[in-house]
Formats: C-alpha cells, structure tokens, sequence
C-alpha cells in the first residue's frame, strides 16, 4: 500500500479529500493531515510518504516552496497540487507535465490521478517540479515559461520562445531551437502537444509537425509547406490551412 499526506490549510478540504481516497481506493492510506507548510515538511521527514497532495495556495506560503526545504535526491515523494481556477497556474502545470487537480475536487479527476501515480510513481519527476517552480514565477509572461526535454543523457529546460518547430520522429521527437540548434527528445510529438496546448503561438499544423507561429515567414499554398527562420521547412495538412491562416492573422 502507498502512503500520502495531505496538506492544506482548509480543514474540510483536508477531510473531504481524505474521505474521497477512501471511497476510491483501497491502495493508497493517509497517515498525516498537515494545515500549513512547515508542518507539512516535519511530516514528509517523519513519514517518508510515497505521494503528498499539496494546496499550492496557503496563508504566508506556496506549495510550490515545498521544494526549497528538500534537496533534489530527498525528493523521493511525489506531488498532487490543488489549486483553485487561475489560468496562468494551469498553463504552468501543463507546461511542466505536472498532474494537479482543480478546487473544487472532482471524483473522476481524482480517481484519473490516482490512476496515473500508481502506474507512474517511480518516475523521476524533479525536474519537472523544478521546471513547474519557474513557470509558476514568471505569472503571466509565456515568453519566460520553459519546457522540460528528458535527451538521452541529460534533461534541458528550454524556453518555449526559443523552439521554432518540431517534428516528429517516430516515438521521439526533434526540437529546432534559435540558433540552429536541433535536439532529439525521448517523448513523441504528442507529449509536446499536450505540454504547449496553452501557448497560443504554437499550432499542430500536420501529424508530424508542431510550429511557433511567431517563427514563420512565408506560406506555399501549392507545395503546402512553411517556411520558418533559420531556413525551416514544416509542413501543413490541407485541411489545417483555413485555421492555420486565422492563427496568424489573429497573432499578427
């Protein structure tokens, strides 16, 4: 059995939440229910919980600074946030591909959560939460927001400005960056779609290519391609090109 802690400041929240792990699953156990930050960590050290869920909004501190009481390697739990409706906020998590849930809870999004911890606990997720912190810094300012791209050795954060396009490359993905820079990623080009659905400068132009509208020059309806900076070529499905022309009138 997993264990978890809860940490929000609302009291009925906390045992709201409590009661809906119990009702959905037998595999998870709640063995501390914390109402403030500093509480919460003496919990994690004591506990060494498999999973926390986390308000990201509390009196006198973020959730997000959970992350400055741990040093990476003592990062062995992972997190849930909650948070109440905030557009930016979302945009964050997508970005960072870190699960959260929104206030009030729902059952179906629990449950969807709870699903994909347990299939995907031991996945390293530091980065990801790091990335998430500076997402969630720069508020309202997308050209600052970054995304994190696991390479075969290393992981990269990459500001989103600074991807010109993608393409897909079977499960992988290629990333052409400002400056001539080309990554090969280990996630396909659906992972990045999910990651950018937020940032209205990037669009799926065709099943194998993600663009920055920002990037591009020049439209050939005849040979249906797109020209980018630094000399790119991407590609744009017949049936996208309506929208594709929306996209860019209303950027421009």
């Amino acid at each position: 059995m997993k264990s978890c802690i809860i940490i929000d400041d609302e009291n009925r929240a906390r045992q709201l939440l409590a009661n809906m792990l119990s009702d959905l699953t037998n595999e998870i156990s709640v063995v501390a229910e914390c109402d403030d930050l500093p509480s919460g960590v003496k919990a994690i050290k004591k506990f060494k919980p498999d999973l926390v869920f986390l308000d990201i909004e509390m009196p006198g501190h973020s959730g997000l600074e959970i992350l400055d009481y741990f040093e990476d390697d003592e990062i062995t739990f992972d997190i849930i946030f909650a948070t109440g409706y905030s557009e930016y906020a979302i945009q964050a998590f997508k970005l960072s591909a870190i699960d959260y849930l929104l206030k009030p809870l729902n059952p179906i999004a629990l449950k969807d959560s709870i699903n994909r911890f347990l299939k995907n606990s031991n996945i390293e997720k530091v980065p990801d939460y790091r990335a998430l912190q500076e997402n969630i810094a720069k508020n309202n300012d997308v050209n600052d927001k970054c995304i994190v791209v696991n390479l075969s050795t290393i992981t990269r954060f990459i500001k989103v400005k600074d991807i010109l396009m993608l393409q897909a490359e079977g499960s992988y993905c290629n990333l052409f960056l400002q400056g001539g820079e080309k990554l090969m990623a280990s996630k396909n080009l659906k992972h990045f779609e999910d990651r950018l659905s937020d940032i209205p400068f990037f669009f799926r132009s065709h099943k194998s290519f993600i663009i920055n509208l920002k990037q591009v020059i020049e439209y050939n309806r005849s040979e249906n391609s797109i020209l980018l900076q630094d000399k790119l070529i991407g590609m744009i499905s017949t049936d996208k090109s309506d929208l594709f022309i929306e996209k860019m009138e209303t950027l421009l």
